[in-house]
């Protein structure tokens, strides 16, 4: 039976929950498009986070990695595009380091693109009648570390299996601390992420329709 290794954060900036892996950890064990979930929590520490990935994926050596992050303020299921090989955090990480314009992999790649049928996923979960989108940039914080990494992993272990980053709102008692934030139920979030594993499973060729942004 094939795996799918699904990875979400530890809160951070000042937050109680993450509500990536309040979602994520919900699927552990579920039973998916005949693939088994497994979960791991990753740290939001630049320095960990990376070292807890790469022992996942050398324990569990799944056939799909679907990663996710919270993105407060985003309204919807964020698919990303692209993930970029530099660090420049806004905020501390949880161990109270800020680096600026540091490269995630030296001498490695500008850039990495999502191994997940990314529009064939947004339309799925649009489909489900809830709200998703592509994005063009997952951030230079950690949920973009990860990104880069898992795709940098992936490249130079000379692995076939999909990868990539999906990004998700506050749940709606985060929102309430966030006047005028959008959020999103956990049950809708988890909905959005089953259809991920099923459509990344199911789909073999993206689908050819504008997901781009003109800013």
């Amino acid at each position: 039976m094939k795996t799918v290794l699904m990875t979400a954060f530890e809160p951070f900036g000042g937050e109680d929950v993450n509500p990536s892996w309040e979602a994520v950890r919900a699927l552990e064990g579920k039973q998916i498009a005949g693939a088994t979930i497994v979960t791991r929590q990753l740290p939001v520490v630049f320095s960990e986070v990376l070292n807890v990935l790469n022992q996942a994926l050398d324990e569990i050596k799944p056939d799909a990695i679907i990663s996710v992050g919270q993105a407060g303020g985003r309204s919807d299921i964020t698919v990303e595009r692209i993930g970029i090989n530099v660090d420049d955090a806004r905020i501390p990480d949880n161990a109270g380091k800020q680096p600026v314009d540091e490269a995630i992999v030296q001498d490695g790649p500008a850039a990495y693109f999502s191994r997940l049928p990314i529009k064939a996923i947004v339309a799925a979960v649009r489909e489900a009648g809830i709200p998703a989108s592509v994005s063009q940039t997952a951030g230079t914080f950690t949920c973009n570390r990860v990104m880069y990494g898992l795709l940098h992993w992936l490249q130079t272990q000379g692995s076939s299996a999909r990868g990539g980053f999906i990004h998700i709102p506050y749940l709606p008692e985060q929102a309430a601390q966030h006047p005028g934030a959008p959020s999103m139920s956990s049950a809708n979030v988890i909905q959005a992420l089953e259809i991920a594993v099923r459509v990344t499973l199911e789909i073999k060729e993206d689908l050819k329709v504008v997901g781009g942004a003109t800013h």
